[in-house]
C-alpha cells in the first residue's frame, strides 16, 4: 500500500501496444518534433536544385537506334561462299560497341561532317581558325575534335536484342542529331570497307598472281624473238607433227589445271585466313541453313514479344533459353560444316596441285621427245605454245580479279549487317538539366539529409524526454505529466500564456504587466501565469495538476501533511509547480500553506504580490513570529510563507531546530503543507527540508534536464534517506500530436468561453 500508484494515462504516454509498434511510432516521434527542420532542409534543397537548374546549361542529347546482326553473305570471285560470323565468340558484340566508341570512327566523323568548321562543335577558336584546320592536314586537331565527339557520345545496347542507341549530347540540338546520324553513318560506312578488305583477299592474290605472269609472258616474248633471230625460224605449222598436236593438247590441259589449281588455293587461303577476321567460308550446307532459319524465327518471337512482355516474364525467359539453345545448336553445326568445308577446299587443293604436277611432267616428257626430233623447231613451238598458254591464263586471271572485285563490292554493300531502324531527330527538349529531376533529388535528398540531421540531434540529445525515459532510466513514478503551457495555447488558439520563468515566458510576463490585461490580473496589476488552475481551471494544464493532486492523495496509505518540491537543475519549473499544486489541493476545501524554501532565489512573494512581508527566513532568525509571516492569498483556502530577506547562510538556517519547529506548528494548523525547495544538484537544501516532510516531489523539464543530472539527483536523494514519491514531467510536448488535437480544441476552446473562478472543483 506504500508504493506510489501509477497515474491515469495520459496523452503524452507511449502507446503501449506491441514492440513493433512501438518501435516504429519511436521513430516517427522523433521525425515528427523536428518536422519543422526537415522541411527548412528540404526547402533549400529545392532551392540549390532549382539554381543549379537554372545556371547550368541546357543540354540536348539524340538517339539513334541500329540493329547488328551477326551475318552477312559476300561472294568470292565466281565460286558461291557464305560468310559466317563466328557464333561461337562471346567477344563479337562487345567489340561492336567498343568500335562505335574508338577514336577512329570519331576521327571519320569529324572528317565527314566537317565539325572543324562548325562553330556549334568547335566553338569559336576553332571556327577563326577553320582555314587552317582540314580534314586531312592537321591530325592533331582532328585528334582534339574527335575527343569531343567522344566525350558526347553514349553507346546503350538494348539487353536480349540486337538493337543499340547510338546517342549524342550536345548544347546544340541539331548537332546532337547530325552528330548521332554521322557516327552510325560512318560505323556503316567502316563495316562495308572492312568486309570489303576481307572479300578482296583474293583479288589481291589474283592481282599478284598476273603481275608475275605478265613479267613471264614478257621473257617469254623476248626468248621467242631472240631464238627466232637466232636459227631463222619465222614460223611453224602445228598440224605437220603429231607430237606437235599433244604438245598443245597438253599445254591446254595445263592451262586449265594450274587455273583450276589456283582457284582452289585461293579458297583455301581465305577458309584459313578467315579465322582471325572471325568469319569463315562456308560451303552452302542444308542443315546449318535449317538451324540459323529456327534462330533467326526464334529471334524475332522473342523482339515481337518484348514490345509487350517484359524480359523478367516466365514465357520470357523460356523463349530466351530456347534462343540460347538453338545459338549452341548453330554453333556445334557451323563448326563441323566449317571443318567439313575446310577439309574439302585443301582436298581440292591437293587433288588439283597433283593434276597439275601431272600435266606439267607429261608435257616435259612430250617438250623432250619433240626436242629429239626437231630441236629447233620444237623448241621455237614449244616457246610459242607456252607464250600462248600463260595469255590464256592471264586473260582467265584478269576475268576472275575483275568479278571479284565487283561482285564482292556489291554484295558487301547490299548485305549490311548494320541497319539503322530510327534516324536521330532534333531534340525538342533539353536532355538535362532536368527540372522534374533536380526537383525530386532536391525534395528527395533534402528530406533525407533533413531526417538524417534530425536523427543526429536526437542521439546527441541526452534530456528526457517522455514518461517512459524517465521511468525506465530513472526507475521513478511519473505522477504527472503537465504541458507546455505554449502548445495549449497554440492549439487552443489562446492568447497571454506563458511561463514567469526562463525564455519567453518572461516577456509574456512584461506583456501581461504593461498591458494590464484584467482578465489575467488581480487588482494589483501582477501576472497570474502560475496560477492556471485558479485562473482557467479547465485548461489542459490545469487538468494535469489536478492529476498530480489524485496521484499523490493514492500513493500512500497515510495522509500526507507535509510535501516539497524540487528539481535538479534550475528552470525547470519546481516553483510554479508548487504554486498550482498548492491551487489544486486548495480547490478541494482543504486549508493549504505554501512555504518559501528556496531562500537563495525565491519567488513567491512576487507572484502573490506579497513582496516586503516577513517571511520564513525572519522567523528562523529570530526577527518574526510565526503568525506574522503567514501571509493570505487571492486564491481561497491557501495561505503563503514566503522567503523573505535573502540570507548568506540559507543551509544552517534549514538545518537548524527551529525549522523543524516551523514545520511541526504548521501541520498542526493547516491541512497540507507544500514547501518549494533549492535545485537538489545546486545545494543541499532539498535534502534538508526533505528530513521534514512526508514525501518530496521531483520535477523534470522535458527536454531540458539531462539524464545524467537526473539520475544524479535521484540517487542523491535516495541515499539522503528523502522519501520520494515520484516525478512531475514539466513543460511535455505530444508525443503523436494527440494532445493538440484533442486537448487543445477540447478543453482549450471550452475553457475559454468559461469564465475563470476562483476555488474551482477539482475534475
Amino acid at each position: 500500500m506504500n508504493a506510489p500508484v501509477p497515474p491515469a494515462v495520459d496523452p503524452f504516454a507511449p502507446d503501449p501496444g506491441g514492440e513493433f509498434d512501438l518501435h516504429l511510432r519511436d521513430y516517427l516521434e522523433i521525425v515528427t518534433a523536428r518536422w519543422r527542420l526537415v522541411a527548412l532542409v528540404a526547402g533549400l534543397a529545392v532551392g540549390v536544385a532549382l539554381l543549379h537548374y537554372l545556371m547550368t546549361p541546357k543540354e540536348y542529347r539524340a538517339t539513334s537506334l541500329i540493329q547488328i546482326e551477326r551475318r552477312v553473305s559476300v561472294p568470292l570471285g565466281g565460286l558461291e561462299n557464305s560468310w559466317l560470323e563466328n557464333w561461337w565468340n562471346t567477344e563479337y558484340y562487345p567489340t561492336q560497341y567498343r568500335l562505335l566508341a574508338s577514336r577512329g570512327l570519331a576521327e571519320r566523323v569529324v572528317v565527314n561532317l566537317r565539325l572543324d568548321q562548325d562553330p556549334a562543335f568547335a566553338g569559336a577558336s576553332a571556327a577563326g581558325a577553320g582555314e587552317a584546320v582540314t580534314a586531312a592536314d592537321d591530325e592533331a586537331a582532328i585528334g582534339g575534335l574527335a575527343g569531343g565527339v567522344l566525350g558526347g557520345l553514349e553507346i546503350n545496347p538494348l539487353r536480349g536484342t540486337q538493337l543499340v542507341e547510338v546517342s549524342y549530347r550536345s548544347r546544340s540540338p541539331e548537332l546532337a542529331s547530325r552528330v548521332a546520324n554521322g557516327v552510325v553513318d560512318a560505323y556503316i560506312d567502316w563495316g562495308i570497307e572492312t568486309r570489303a578488305s576481307l572479300a578482296g583477299k583474293a583479288s589481291t592474290f589474283f592481282g599478284q598472281q598476273i603481275e608475275s605472269l605478265k613479267q613471264e609472258i614478257a621473257d617469254k616474248d623476248a626468248q621467242l624473238q631472240a631464238y627466232g633471230r637466232r636459227t631463222d625460224i619465222v614460223s611453224l605449222d602445228p598440224q605437220a607433227n603429231v607430237t606437235l598436236r599433244r604438245l598443245e593438247a597438253l599445254n591446254q590441259d595445263y592451262v586449265r589445271a594450274v587455273s583450276d589449281r589456283i582457284s582452289r588455293e585461293a579458297r583455301l587461303r581465305e577458309l584459313e585466313s578467315a579465322a582471325s577476321s572471325a568469319a569463315v567460308d562456308l560451303l552452302d550446307d542444308e542443315l546449318v541453313n535449317r538451324q540459323r532459319g529456327e534462330l533467326s524465327a526464334l529471334e524475332r518471337e522473342y523482339a515481337s514479344k518484348l514490345e509487350n512482355f517484359k524480359p523478367e516474364w516466365p514465357a520470357m525467359i523460356e523463349l530466351n533459353a530456347r534462343i540460347a539453345q538453338a545459338r549452341r545448336n548453330l554453333d556445334a553445326v557451323s563448326r563441323d560444316a566449317l571443318a567439313r568445308a575446310r577439309e574439302a577446299a585443301r582436298a581440292e587443293y591437293q587433288t588439283a596441285a597433283r593434276r597439275e604436277h601431272s600435266l606439267e611432267a607429261a608435257l616435259a616428257g612430250v617438250k623432250a621427245e619433240n626436242r629429239e626430233l626437231n630441236s629447233a623447231a620444237v623448241e621455237y613451238s614449244n616457246l610459242q605454245i607456252e607464250i600462248s598458254t600463260k595469255r590464256q591464263l592471264l586473260d582467265e586471271l584478269l576475268r576472275r580479279q575483275s568479278e571479284t572485285d565487283v561482285t564482292s563490292r556489291l554484295q558487301a554493300t547490299r548485305e549490311s549487317n548494320v541497319r539503322v531502324v530510327d534516324k536521330a531527330l532534333v531534340p525538342g527538349a533539353p536532355f538535362r538539366p532536368s527540372l522534374t529531376r533536380n526537383l525530386t533529388l532536391g525534395v528527395g535528398g533534402g528530406s533525407l539529409l533533413g531526417l538524417a540531421l534530425v536523427f543526429l540531434l536526437h542521439y546527441m540529445d541526452r534530456t528526457l524526454k517522455t514518461r517512459d525515459e524517465v521511468e525506465r532510466r530513472l526507475e521513478l513514478p511519473v505522477l504527472a505529466v503537465v504541458p507546455d503551457i505554449e502548445v495549449v495555447a497554440s492549439a487552443g488558439r489562446l492568447e497571454h500564456l506563458g511561463y514567469g520563468y526562463g525564455g519567453a515566458g518572461k516577456s509574456v510576463a512584461r506583456k501581461l504587466r504593461g498591458r494590464g490585461d484584467s482578465g489575467e490580473l488581480a487588482a494589483g496589476g501582477a501576472p497570474r501565469i502560475e496560477l492556471l488552475p485558479h485562473l482557467r481551471p479547465r485548461l489542459a494544464v490545469s487538468e494535469a495538476y489536478r492529476s498530480l493532486r489524485t496521484a499523490l492523495l493514492l500513493s500512500t496509505a497515510t495522509e500526507l501533511r507535509a510535501l516539497a518540491v524540487t528539481s535538479a537543475v534550475p528552470g525547470e519549473g519546481k516553483t510554479s509547480t508548487a504554486i498550482n499544486l498548492a491551487v489544486v489541493f486548495a480547490q478541494l476545501g482543504r486549508r493549504v500553506l505554501l512555504v518559501d524554501g528556496d531562500l537563495r532565489k525565491p519567488r513567491l512573494a512576487e507572484v502573490f504580490e506579497r513582496t516586503g512581508r516577513a517571511g520564513l527566513v525572519d522567523f528562523l532568525t529570530h526577527a518574526a513570529e510565526l503568525e506574522a509571516i503567514v501571509a493570505t492569498t487571492d486564491v481561497p483556502n491557501l495561505s503563503l510563507v514566503p522567503a523573505g530577506p535573502v540570507p548568506p547562510n540559507p543551509s544552517e538556517l534549514l538545518g537548524a531546530v527551529r525549522f523543524g519547529e516551523f514545520v511541526t506548528w504548521a501541520r498542526a494548523r493547516f491541512d497540507l503543507v507544500l514547501i518549494d525547495t533549492a535545485p537538489t544538484l545546486a545545494v543541499a537544501d532539498a535534502l534538508l527540508i526533505g528530513r521534514h516532510v512526508d514525501g518530496l516531489v521531483l520535477c523534470l523539464r522535458a527536454g531540458k534536464v539531462e539524464r545524467r543530472d537526473a539520475a544524479a539527483c535521484v540517487d542523491r536523494l535516495r541515499r539522503s534517506d528523502v522519501r520520494l514519491l515520484g516525478a512531475v514531467l514539466n513543460r511535455a510536448r505530444p508525443v503523436d500530436g494527440s494532445y493538440s488535437g484533442s486537448y487543445g480544441s477540447g478543453y482549450g476552446t471550452y475553457g475559454e468561453v468559461a469564465a475563470p473562478r476562483a476555488g474551482a472543483e477539482g475534475a
